[in-house]
């Protein structure tokens, strides 16, 4: 259930991972993210579980990397926490809700440098926490807030395969099933994603599965 609990696919993201929209930057900074782009599909949707843990630690460190070469971006910020979502999502437990809360301080710093970085993907991202991670006393968890950030999200990407996904899980998690189907039709039908395709098929893999879900019951 643990393990469960902080499946930030879902991560989400931690989507991301998720997440991430097409790229606006040029250089380094974007060779960068799209290494870590691809290497987080590779590890989400390629690579067995018993080996997910252990990549997604080294991946954490190149987007730290990252991220101390370009301090007053949000990109690199985005994906780091990303990665880290992803993490706890693997490590479940105790340990996972501080991997949780570094994410959730990435992104706020994210959001305050620029919400609108990858299409919104930082608020998608924060929001799939804030449902995901238990509430008080133990986490930060809010429903409340989750539906802000995701809404936020589809603001300002409202034809994203992520936050369509997103948003239709937590209409599912929060007992909302019937009004999940449109926003996972959506993801369903979303663009595809310049280079991300084995992300974009691995989130409408979930999404199919989650839709079949709801209608069978």
């Amino acid at each position: 259930m643990k393990r469960r609990t902080f499946a930030v696919t879902t991560l989400v993201a931690v989507s991301m991972f998720t997440v991430a929209a097409q790229l606006v930057m040029a250089g380094p900074l974007e060779e960068g993210i799209a290494e870590i782009q691809k290497e987080w599909a590779q590890i989400r949707y390629e690579r067995a579980p018993a080996e997910r843990e252990r990549l997604y630690e080294a991946l954490a460190g190149k987007a730290s990397r990252l991220v101390q070469a370009q301090p007053n971006r949000s990109e690199p910020l985005i994906w780091e926490a990303i990665v880290l979502s992803s993490l706890a999502g693997e490590k479940g437990g105790l340990g996972a809700l501080g991997l949780a809360k570094q994410a959730k301080a990435l992104y706020e710093d994210a959001i305050r440098i620029d919400g609108n970085a990858l299409d919104g993907s930082a608020y998608n991202s924060l929001g799939v926490l804030y449902y995901k991670v238990p509430g008080w006393p133990l986490g930060f968890g809010d429903k409340a807030k989750a539906r802000e950030l995701l809404q936020k999200a589809l603001a300002i990407n409202p034809a994203g395969i992520d936050p369509n996904y997103f948003y239709g899980e937590y209409l599912v998690e929060t007992g909302q099933r019937a009004d999940a189907v449109p926003y996972l039709e959506r993801a369903l039908s979303a663009p595809p994603r310049p280079g991300r395709q084995v992300a974009d098929d691995g989130r409408r893999a979930e999404a199919r599965q989650l839709l079949d879900r709801v209608r069978a019951n």
